[in-house]
């Protein structure tokens, strides 16, 4: 069956991986500094210092720090938000192209908390990237179980079943993250949408539904 999306220059892509942010506002600075940031750059951060593990790491990755892998790993043999720790560790494998860690790191996340609504969203991510589009529909539909709310996921959700010629499904899952997502960003499912209803109406002209008897 031909395909109704296609992966032409102009297309709009994915949403990128999701990473856990447990701070949701930035902490202040203190006085004192942790030895992990005495690196060879000569370059010293300063962070607070009453954060756990997870934070830190967090705060690293967050400034693009290549130290971030070690702390998150550090974090799980804490137990220090183990669940969210696998995850954002699952995104720096996949961004590093190491994708079978990555899959393994996200599993391991959903081992420590089955409902983990990022590791869901990015295993979405992964399988729809290897091409597996019914793993990757399966693990966005279970995310948006988890957080309805979070707009992204419905327009990579659209185009996995844009994909996969379901083609109504795929416009109800853009135009859910048309109503979610700011005014804006929602532009970026138009053009996908109209291709899909041009689509929707010939795919109905040419295979009309039999009239009943009366």
């Amino acid at each position: 069956m031909t395909k109704v999306l296609e992966f032409k220059p102009g297309t709009p892509t994915k949403f990128d991986f999701e990473r856990v942010r447990k701070r949701k506002k930035e902490l202040p600075e203190r006085p004192g500094q942790l030895n992990l940031f005495s690196g060879t750059s000569g370059r010293v951060l300063k962070l607070p210092t009453d954060i756990g593990t997870f934070e830190e790491a967090l705060l690293l990755d967050e400034r693009g720090d290549t130290r971030a892998r070690d702390v998150y790993l550090l974090a799980i043999t804490e137990d220090d938000s183990k669940a969210d720790a696998y995850c954002n560790l699952g995104i720096i494998e996949s961004k590093s192209g190491q994708t079978a860690r990555a899959f393994d790191c996200l599993t391991r996340s959903l081992e420590q908390e089955p409902r983990h609504f990022e590791s869901h969203y990015n295993l979405g991510n992964l399988y729809f990237e290897a091409g597996d589009l019914r793993l990757a529909r399966t693990h966005y539909e279970m995310a948006s179980e988890v957080d309805p709310d979070f707009p992204n996921l419905y327009f990579n959700l659209g185009l996995v079943l844009a994909l996969q010629d379901e083609l109504q499904p795929a416009i109800n899952a853009f135009k859910k993250y048309q109503h979610l997502a700011p005014r804006e960003e929602s532009r970026k499912a138009d053009n996908i949408m109209s291709s899909l209803q041009r689509s929707l109406v010939s795919l109905k002209k040419k295979h009309p539904r039999p009239s009943r008897q009366g």
